[in-house]
């Protein structure tokens, strides 16, 4: 009379109903329907929207991952992937169970993600739907290109010095910059007189710059700023800075004069030195003795010294043999 049907499953017996919809015999739920009825009636994904924006820019390729982030995703990658699927606040609602694009145009400004979600219904039925959301690429300009476009497009200088006719040290730092990538937040580099200067975006990527020389070679470095503009209203500054790094103005091979306190504080070092390494100290050798010594930076730039002389302007010997001579064995030329 209650349009049960009773079911007898081995020992078990299961009473079924009929659905309201279709009238095929299901097992009693909380909405008195089958899957597929449940399915034409509730959707899982209304509050999912099916079409979205993101916002690429064209000048440096990078996709905008809000609110003010750009990374860099290639077409159908997991990192373009995580970037669409952050894009959808309903999905937060339901359980995502795949992901995956659909083939279009790399031309056409679309982007379709497939996806499988899971979504409790009537509290003890879960349904499972497949749906296509489809992305539309939008163009908008990054703040790094448009300052470039704008021709103020830094806002922090580095500038690497070296007062010296022999630059091998500016060279080996070229080197080194190259070898550890310390350029790549770089936005420019422009050669001038006597070194380099580097342009950043952000004072950070500056400051990990200068961090870099100081732990390379012997510098001095000295900070500016400057006021571009001043909102009163949202009480903000905009500066630009500028870092000064300044090289010892010395080089592997020269021959330097050390003052008579620095040689003390080396262990009665010999005044006139050879320039055997420069590094993050200075490696100085006695030519006589072949004794040698480090300077570091501090206590050089306490007391500084520059080349008397440049390896351009010495003679390189080479010693092939050793023979000493005893006075007694001198032999006494006349005018002696």
């Amino acid at each position: 009379s209650n349009g049960a049907i009773p079911s007898v499953s081995g020992s078990a017996t299961v009473n079924k109903i009929l659905c309201c919809e279709c009238g095929v015999p299901i097992e009693p739920n909380a909405s008195n329907m089958c899957v597929p009825c449940l399915r034409s009636h509730v959707d899982i994904t209304e509050n999912i929207p099916k079409q979205a924006a993101i916002f690429f820019c064209r000048n440096c390729e990078r996709y905008l991952n809000p609110p003010n982030e750009w990374v860099q995703c290639g077409l159908e990658s997991k990192e373009l992937l995580s970037l669409c699927l952050k894009r959808l606040q309903g999905l937060r609602q339901v359980k995502l169970v795949d992901a995956g694009f659909v083939w279009t145009e790399p031309h056409s400004k679309r982007i379709k993600v497939k996806l499988t979600v899971h979504g409790e219904v009537m509290s003890d039925v879960v349904l499972q739907q497949v749906f296509v959301v489809e992305f539309t690429v939008n163009n908008q300009m990054c703040d790094d290109c448009h300052r470039t476009e704008a021709q103020d497009y830094w806002r922090c200088l580095v500038q690497v010095r070296q007062k010296a006719v022999n630059r091998k040290t500016l060279f080996y730092l070229e080197q080194m910059i190259l070898k550890h990538k310390a350029h790549e937040n770089t936005l420019g580099i422009k050669p001038n007189t006597g070194g380099l200067d580097f342009f950043y975006a952000t004072e950070a990527h500056a400051r990990k710059m200068v961090d870099f020389l100081q732990t390379v070679l012997p510098v001095k470095v000295t900070n500016s700023k400057k006021l571009i503009s001043h909102d009163i209203h949202s009480n903000s500054y905009n500066y630009k800075y500028s870092y000064a790094v300044d090289i010892v103005p010395i080089s592997k091979g020269s021959l330097v004069c050390l003052s008579k306190k620095l040689t003390q504080h080396l262990g009665h070092l010999a005044p006139v030195c050879l320039v055997s390494k420069v590094a993050n100290s200075i490696h100085l050798i006695d030519p006589q003795t072949a004794q040698m010594a480090e300077v570091q930076n501090m206590a050089f730039w306490k007391t500084p010294f520059e080349a008397i002389c440049n390896p351009k302007q010495m003679i390189e010997f080479i010693v092939m043999d050793v023979e000493i001579i005893r006075d007694s064995q001198r032999k006494t030329f006349p005018g002696q």
